[in-house]
């Protein structure tokens, strides 16, 4: 059985994510999301995020067809500690994060990037709803 993992915070679940997450798949028989909790999420993203707490966060990924499990972390050392216990075939993240380091990936056998399409983002949705109001 081939292993993906991919982690993220999926606020606000869009294309670009169900197409990552289909991509994921893709490449092994089980997948593996692991999602920012909400505090992480306040902590990087400010403290009107998240939008969708950690348990709806986690309800919606659940139930994407793609998507065989979900944890929520809320640390670095937790996140690094879910890719290790797993111990993917394939790690999965967005192609911003090329040439950055990129947390438990010495602990996957390959590392894959997801080229963003068509430019969805979390934020710009955000921002594009208050900018209507």
């Amino acid at each position: 059985m081939k292993k993906v993992f991919v982690n993220g915070s999926f606020d606000l679940l869009h294309p670009g994510h169900i197409r990552l997450l289909n991509t994921a798949r893709s490449f092994g028989d089980y997948l593996l999301v692991a999602i920012d909790s909400d505090r992480r999420i306040a902590e990087k993203k400010g403290p009107s995020r998240p939008v969708n707490d950690q348990f709806t966060r986690k309800v919606l990924m659940s139930n994407i067809k793609a998507v065989d499990e979900v944890q929520v972390f809320d640390s670095d050392e937790e996140l690094r500690n879910i890719i290790q216990h797993y111990e993917p075939d394939i790690m999965m993240v967005g192609s911003d994060w090329r040439n950055q380091p990129i947390i438990g990936s010495e602990y996957a056998k390959r590392l894959e990037f997801f080229e963003r399409q068509d430019d969805y983002s979390t934020t710009r949705t955000l921002q594009s709803y208050l900018d209507r109001r």
